[in-house]
């Protein structure tokens, strides 16, 4: 089983990251209004990145990570498709 760090674009451009078992899913709920409550009012979301992981420990991990970012370094994991590895420091 993976577990899954994401980020969606919202329709307001912003970017948000979260953590699932099922990224399809959850970008469903994220555009029928069941997703987190910063997305509610920033519908629709469509996937920007994702990555999957080994341990539920690890996808929380670079979902905090990730939140610590510039927009720039987000951007930019997104725009090139990286790894997380890829963009650590």
């Amino acid at each position: 089983m993976l577990y899954y760090t994401y980020m969606v674009r919202c329709a307001d451009q912003s970017l948000y990251t979260g953590w699932t078992l099922d990224v399809a899913k959850r970008v469903a709920a994220h555009n029928d209004g069941r997703g987190a409550k910063y997305t509610r009012s920033r519908r629709p979301v469509t996937l920007a990145w994702c990555q999957g992981f080994p341990t539920k420990h690890e996808a929380m991990h670079w979902e905090w990570q990730i939140k610590q970012w510039t927009r720039k370094k987000k951007e930019k994991l997104c725009r090139e498709q990286l790894s997380v590895t890829d963009e650590e420091g």
